[in-house]
């Protein structure tokens, strides 16, 4: 998982909170603490930690809290809002004009993957497509040449390049010269450092005879603290529209270049997550800040109920938590279960599930629930409405006619039991999200 380290420091915080039996100023501040712990860990900037640390606090604890909504659930909240707030609010596509050819210029740090990354987006934009070229225009590093025309080839990619040139101008323009007819000429540069002035005056130099339509900075998930000076240097040199983290297979810490944002208030569009040409995918910042937080995926969850067209009206409800329903009503949630897809999949996305998740337990479930399907279907109008009247004669009935075992039927039975009862010590109690355990607004 990307920034796994990061996300399940942050859940553990998350995690207090949750448990915690009251929400107050000691907790607040508890939270914020193990909250800069984890993000320094991930070499998030030292100014960046302490100016979201104060935001949280101050949100938490003076913000008037909206009507119906709990100081625990506040609290949340406030912490998603400003980690969104840091990466973006929504997922920004790259600028393509169908009605025109695009340029995008990659810049970055030398040893970035920056050369990689142009493959990458060249392959990620064929796929969809798509007519992509590649130019390279790096006669600074021994071998860039040679690097991206054998990735070029390898994906059946055009490409261009010198392999002695020495004026990465010139080059740019005959690249630019020999693709009219591409959709998106991605142009990878020379790799450069903040303090090498020379490769940064090309840079702004190279701009201004290509003329981009996006400059986009690529830059290593490992950087760690440097990446928010070497971030701030690249965009006063030449405007950064966009930004790639490459290397965000899992073992980086990342936070280094999550502080990029902030420098330079350009959004993260894509994200490398390994080694091979097809691991690059786009940067959806709210789903990746809830998988941080160990919230999962709720708008997927929400989007996949919708999607099922699941109606849970408000007398369902009542009857779920008064205890008076019946198996008639347990058989219809197993079916809008199945409508929004694998049990495992559903289930990842509920708040506080992203985590230590065994398959083989979801496979366990799965197949059983599938069994009371079948044992639910095998029954009477009569018995489905009260299970008291399920004698031993008639289990011995429904499980044949189910092809179940007798001890599955009464194991149904007694499951279906234990619901009525924990639904009814639930009334009037609220959950983390709402009025019931699980409601999405």
């Amino acid at each position: 998982m990307v920034l796994e380290k990061l996300g399940s420091s942050l859940y553990e915080a998350l995690r207090k909170v949750v448990r915690a039996p009251a929400v107050d100023k000691e907790l607040v501040k508890e939270l914020v603490r193990d909250f800069q712990r984890a993000l320094l860990q991930a070499d998030v900037n030292v100014k960046l930690v302490l100016e979201l640390s104060e935001n949280i606090e101050k949100k938490a604890l003076d913000e008037e809290l909206p009507s119906g909504v709990s100081r625990r659930e506040h609290l949340i909240k406030v912490i998603y809002d400003e980690l969104t707030r840091l990466v973006g609010e929504k997922p920004v596509p790259p600028k393509i004009d169908p009605s025109k050819r695009s340029i995008w210029m990659l810049v970055g740090i030398q040893g970035s993957g920056k050369t990689t990354t142009a493959a990458k987006l060249a392959r990620y934009l064929q796929k969809r497509g798509l007519k992509p070229a590649l130019v390279c225009v790096d006669t600074f590093r021994p071998g860039a040449y040679a690097q991206l025309r054998q990735l070029a080839e390898l994906i059946n990619i055009p490409f261009y390049g010198e392999e002695r040139g020495k004026n990465p101008i010139s080059i740019a323009k005959a690249g630019l010269e020999k693709f009219k007819g591409a959709d998106v000429v991605i142009v990878d540069t020379s790799g450069r450092h903040k303090e090498e002035k020379s490769l940064i005056e090309e840079m702004k130099m190279l701009a201004e005879a290509i003329n981009p339509d996006e400059i986009v900075l690529v830059l290593d998930g490992t950087i760690g603290q440097q990446a928010s000076a070497q971030a701030a240097a690249f965009n006063a040199a030449t405007k950064i529209g966009s930004i790639i983290i490459a290397k965000l297979d899992g073992s980086a810490r990342g936070g280094g270049a999550l502080s990029s944002v902030a420098a330079t208030g350009a959004p993260i569009k894509f994200i490398g997550t390994g080694e091979k040409i097809d691991d690059i995918e786009p940067f959806d910042p709210p789903r990746f800040v809830g998988s941080l937080l160990g919230m999962g995926d709720i708008e997927s969850l929400v989007r996949r109920v919708k999607e099922a067209e699941i109606e849970t009206s408000e007398k369902d409800l009542k009857a779920f938590m008064t205890g008076r329903f019946t198996l008639a009503d347990m058989y219809q949630q197993f079916e809008q279960m199945r409508k929004m897809g694998p049990l495992s999949k559903v289930i990842s996305m509920l708040p506080g599930m992203s985590y230590n998740l065994p398959k083989e337990e979801f496979d366990v479930a799965e197949e059983k629930m599938d069994k009371w399907r079948a044992i639910i279907q095998s029954m009477t109008p009569r018995e489905r409405e009260d299970p008291r009247v399920l004698n031993a004669s008639r289990i011995r009935r429904v499980a044949r006619g189910s092809g179940t075992e007798e001890a599955e039927v009464k194991e149904l039975i007694k499951q279906f039991n234990a619901m009525k009862k924990m639904f009814k010590s639930l009334r009037g109690k609220r959950g983390l999200f709402g009025k019931f355990p699980l409601r999405f607004r």
